[in-house]
């Protein structure tokens, strides 16, 4: 993902309003790798500036994906997810507390089988590994 100045220059650029609030929201994804939903951007943000909505989140979200400049991702932990990191990756999800980390992984062997895809055209693979984080593993085995 771009800086927050240059998501700014993009936006206007672009025909797209500037607002201090947009501008708050680009400066709590840069470098943001939790990978938040839209309420988690609220939250990051209403502190310091009560006058955001959740509404102007979830369009300047939505602004930010049509760039391309965010990747919105279903990680089947309850919301959608916002990802600054644009290039190839995939996810690894804890099931117990949702945290999401980046993963670099090589998919080049998988396929669908052409017999199984019945027209379908594969674009994109996602892969996801799902278990246990390193804090919730540690949990589990004190007991909490």
């Amino acid at each position: 993902m771009r800086s927050p100045e240059e998501l700014t220059t993009l936006f206007r650029s672009t025909g797209r309003k500037v607002t201090p609030q947009r501008q708050r929201i680009f400066h709590a994804l840069h470098g943001n790798e939790r990978h938040p939903t839209a309420e988690g951007v609220y939250a990051d943000i209403v502190d310091d500036m009560p006058t955001v909505s959740l509404r102007t989140v979830y369009q300047t979200l939505a602004a930010l994906t049509d760039l391309g400049e965010i990747n919105k991702i279903n990680l089947g932990t309850g919301s959608a997810r916002f990802d600054p990191n644009v290039e190839a990756h995939h996810h690894l999800v804890c099931d117990d507390c949702g945290a999401v980390r980046d993963v670099t992984a090589n998919t080049a062997e998988i396929r669908v089988p052409s017999r199984q895809r019945g027209g379908f055209r594969v674009e994109e693979t996602e892969v996801v590994f799902r278990g246990r984080c390193r804090d919730c593993l540690a949990k589990q085995r004190t007991g909490e």
